[in-house]
């Protein structure tokens, strides 16, 4: 199994979970985390960066994690690197 598990927020009851993996085959980061607030979904689906569309592709999307997870993020950061991530991932 390529999934790895980080860490789950300390602070959440049983039906909230935000979460942290890594995919040691693809040498990615996945996180399960919140829907945006309608004012964050707005500023992050109006935000413009020269040579990218405008807007979330709807291949992808955009999470709510808590700051108080930032220790797991970094946790998945460091077990990433160990596996040597500037190798290309798989797709």
């Amino acid at each position: 199994m390529s999934l790895v598990f980080i860490g789950i927020d300390p602070d959440t009851g049983d039906d909230e979970s935000p979460t942290v993996w890594i995919d040691t085959t693809r040498r990615e980061l996945l996180f399960q985390g919140w829907k945006p607030e309608a004012d964050q979904d707005a500023e992050c689906t109006a935000f413009s960066l020269p040579g990218h569309a405008v807007g979330i592709p709807d291949h992808e999307a955009v999470i709510r994690i808590p700051a108080r997870m930032v220790h797991m993020i970094r946790e998945a950061c460091d077990a990433i690197e160990a596996l040597g991530a500037a190798a290309e991932p798989v797709r």
